[in-house]
C-alpha cells in the first residue's frame, strides 16, 4: 500500500478537493449507517419486552453525551409507544430508518461522483505523460526497445491501472473510514470485546496477504508477455510483404500462438488466485464472528461486561458492517498489486532519462539570412561507450556550400549528420553552429532552422495540405502551393481526388515513393530552413521518380548550407566539398574531380557503381 499512496502523491495533485470532499461525504456515510443500526435496539429494547426501564428526560449537559443521546431518545421513544401504541412506533421508526438510509445513500453517491472524475483524469494525465515523456525523450532510447512494447505500455498497462489502481481510489477513501467508524462505536459499547477484535483482524490480514504476495509479480510477467505480443504484430503487420514471400505465415502463427499461450497460462494462474479471496476472506470472516459469538457470549453470561442482549446483537451488526468493507479492503489490495506491476512497466518510460536537455542559460542564434556555418571541433561519438562511431571529426561547412558525405555502410555518415540536430550528442569534441556549441543552444531553437529530407519519407496518416504543414504555424494555402510547385509535386497533388485535402493513408501507403519523397521535399522547403540535412533522399526511387525529386532538392538545396549522404555518387558530384567516410574517420576531402584524381577510396567507389 506505501507505493500505491506514493503514486497517488504523484498525481492527484490537481484533484485535492475531489479527495477532500470524497472523505467528507464517505464520513456522513458513515455517521448515517451507525445511525440507521441504532433503530435496531429500541425495536428489540422497548417493542419486545426487553427493556423494562422507566426512562426519565435528562437534561443536555447532565452526563456523557452519548448516555444522554441514548437515554432521551429511549425517553421519547417510550412516551410514543405509551400514547400511540406499538404499531404506531414501529411506523414511525421504519420511516426514520428509510429516511436516514436515503440520506446515507445519496453520500455514498455523492462521494463516488467526485471520485470518478478524479480516476478517470489520472489516467489521462498518465497517458499524456507517457506521450509528452516519448515525444520528448531521445532517439537513443528507442533503439533499444521495441515500438510495440511501448504501445503496450501506454495502452494496455495504462488501461491496468485504471481498472486496478485508480478503481481501487474510492474504496481506498470509503472503507477505512468505514471501518474506524464502526470500531469506534464498538469501543464505546465494549471495550473487551473490541480489543479481542483487534486481535483477530490482523490475523485475518495476514492470511489475506500471504495470498496476494505473488500477484504483482504475476501481473509484471503478463503486461511483459502483452507487450512482447504487441511488439510481434507490431511487426508482422510492417512486414507482411515479406512474410508472405518467404511462405513463412505458419512460422509466424505459431511464435504468435505460442506467446498468446503463455500469457493465457499466466492469466489464469492470477485469475485463480484472485478467485481465491472471496472464498477465503468469506470463510475468514465467519471464523471471526464465531469467535466473538463465543467470547461475547462468554462475556455476558459471566457477568463481566456491561452489554446486555440488544447491545450485543448491535455490536454483531457492526462488526458485520466492519467485515465487509475489510474483505472488499482485501480484494482491493490485490487489484493494487496488479496495477502497481503495470505501473512499474510505466515507470520504465517515465523515468527514463533524458540525455538530451536544454542549457539553464542558452545563447541564441544571430539574426541573419538563411545561411549557416557548421562545424565539426575534434568529434568522438560512441553508442555505448565502447567503441567509437566517430573519431577525431574536424570539418568546417562554409555558409551557402553542399558538403557530400559518402562512404561504405555502417561508416558513420547518418551518425555524423545526427549530431548536427542534437539526436546524439558527442561524446567529445563540439558541433558548432554560427560558431556556437549546439549544446548551448536551445533544442528548440537548433532546430527551427533546420530542414531534413530522409531515405523514408516518413508521412502521417492524414492530408497531403497537413503533411506539408507540419509543425508549423500560421501558413497560407499560397504558401503551401508554391512549396509543393519548388517539390515538383503540386502537379500530382492536383491529379489526386482531393487535391491537397487527399488523404494520404498510413504513413503514405496511398502515395507512390517519388510521391511521398516529394511532399517531404515540400515539407522542408516551406520551413524556409537555413541548414539542409539529405540523408540518402533518393537512394529508394526508380529513375523516372529520382529526376524529379533530384530536380525539386536542387532547387531546395540553392543558398543553404546542405549536407548531403548519399549512396549514389552520380548525385553529388557537383559539391561544393565530398568528404569520404571510412570507419569512423573522414579519409578524403575534396572535389569529385579532386578525388578522382587521388585514385582512392571515392575513386574506387565510382568504379564500382559505373561496372
Amino acid at each position: 500500500m506505501k507505493e500505491f499512496f506514493k503514486f497517488i502523491r504523484r498525481f492527484a495533485g490537481p484533484y485535492k478537493w475531489n479527495i477532500i470532499f470524497s472523505i467528507f461525504f464517505n464520513m456522513l456515510t458513515a455517521a448515517l449507517t451507525l445511525v440507521s443500526f441504532a433503530f435496531i435496539m429500541p425495536i428489540l429494547r422497548l417493542l419486545f419486552g426487553l427493556d423494562s426501564t422507566q426512562y426519565r428526560f435528562m437534561e443536555w449537559g447532565s452526563g456523557k453525551l452519548t448516555d444522554v443521546l441514548q437515554n432521551n431518545f429511549y425517553y421519547y421513544v417510550s412516551g410514543m409507544i405509551t400514547d400511540h401504541g406499538q404499531s404506531a412506533t414501529l411506523l414511525f421508526l421504519g420511516i426514520l430508518l428509510v429516511i436516514a438510509t436515503f440520506f446515507k445513500v445519496m453520500t455514498a453517491y455523492f462521494s463516488e461522483w467526485l471520485t470518478l472524475p478524479m480516476q478517470n483524469g489520472l489516467t489521462r494525465d498518465i497517458r499524456n505523460r507517457m506521450y509528452d515523456k516519448i515525444v520528448s525523450l531521445p532517439i537513443g532510447f528507442f533503439t533499444n526497445e521495441r515500438k510495440g512494447d511501448i504501445m503496450a505500455r501506454i495502452s494496455g498497462d495504462v488501461m491496468e491501472t485504471q481498472t486496478s489502481v485508480m478503481s481501487s481510489l474510492y474504496s481506498v477513501i470509503k472503507y477505512p473510514i468505514m471501518i474506524i467508524v464502526c470500531l469506534g462505536m464498538m469501543l464505546a459499547l465494549s471495550w473487551k470485546l473490541t480489543l479481542f477484535v483487534f486481535i483477530i483482524l490482523p490475523v485475518i490480514g495476514l492470511l489475506m496477504n500471504v495470498i496476494g504476495k505473488k500477484l504483482k509479480a504475476q501481473s509484471l510477467r503478463a503486461q511483459q508477455r502483452f507487450g512482447s505480443i504487441m511488439s510481434n504484430l507490431e511487426e508482422t503487420i510492417g512486414g507482411l510483404r515479406v512474410i508472405k514471400a518467404f511462405n513463412a505465415e505458419r512460422l509466424m502463427e505459431r511464435n504468435f500462438s505460442e506467446e498468446t499461450r503463455d500469457l493465457c497460462h499466466i492469466h489464469n494462474v492470477m485469475g485463480r488466485r484472485y478467485a481465491l479471496a472471496h472464498p477465503v476472506s468469506e470463510f475468514l470472516g465467519t471464523v471471526a464472528v464465531a469467535a466473538i459469538l463465543w467470547f461475547g457470549g462468554f462475556l455476558i453470561v459471566s457477568g463481566k461486561t456491561s452489554l446486555d442482549a440488544s447491545s450485543f446483537i448491535y455490536f454483531l451488526i457492526l462488526f458485520y458492517n466492519l467485515i465487509s468493507p475489510a474483505k472488499e479492503l482485501a480484494k482491493t489490495s490485490y487489484t493494487i498489486q496488479k496495477g502497481l506491476a503495470a505501473m512499474a512497466r510505466i515507470d520504465m518510460i517515465l523515468n527514463a532519462e533524458n540525455t538530451i536537455i536544454d542549457p539553464e542559460n542558452p545563447e541564441h542564434l544571430p539574426e541573419k539570412t538563411k545561411l549557416s556555418t557548421i562545424e565539426y571541433r575534434n568529434v568522438y561519438f560512441s553508442y555505448n561507450g565502447e567503441k567509437d562511431v566517430l573519431r577525431d571529426i574536424n570539418l568546417k561547412i562554409e555558409p551557402g556550400t553542399t558538403v557530400a558525405i559518402v562512404g561504405q555502410s555502417g561508416s558513420g555518415k547518418s551518425t555524423l549528420a545526427d549530431l548536427v540536430p542534437r539526436f546524439w550528442d558527442v561524446c567529445s569534441g563540439e558541433v558548432c553552429v554560427d560558431g556556437i556549441n549546439v549544446k548551448n543552444l536551445t533544442v528548440h531553437e537548433l532546430r527551427s532552422i533546420m530542414g531534413m529530407v530522409n531515405q523514408e519519407a516518413i508521412l502521417f496518416n492524414d492530408t497531403i495540405y497537413n503533411n506539408i504543414v507540419f509543425g508549423m504555424k500560421n501558413v497560407t494555402p499560397e504558401e503551401v502551393e508554391r512549396a509543393a510547385r519548388v517539390a515538383n509535386a503540386h502537379d500530382f497533388i492536383m491529379e489526386t481526388e482531393e487535391g491537397y485535402q487527399t488523404k494520404v493513408g498510413d504513413r503514405g501507403c496511398r502515395l507512390s515513393g517519388g510521391q511521398r519523397q516529394r511532399i517531404s521535399i515540400a515539407r522542408a522547403v516551406l520551413r524556409n530552413p537555413s541548414i539542409l540535412i539529405l540523408d540518402e533522399a533518393t537512394s529508394a526511387l526508380d529513375t523516372e521518380s529520382e529526376r524529379l525529386v533530384q530536380d525539386a532538392l536542387e532547387r531546395l538545396m540553392k543558398d543553404r548550407t546542405t549536407i548531403v549522404i548519399a549512396h549514389r555518387l552520380s548525385t553529388i558530384v557537383n559539391a561544393d566539398k565530398i568528404c569520404v567516410m571510412h570507419e569512423g574517420r573522414i579519409v578524403e576531402t575534396g572535389t569529385h574531380q579532386e578525388l578522382i584524381g587521388l585514385n582512392g577510396i571515392y575513386s574506387r567507389l565510382v568504379d564500382m557503381q559505373q561496372v
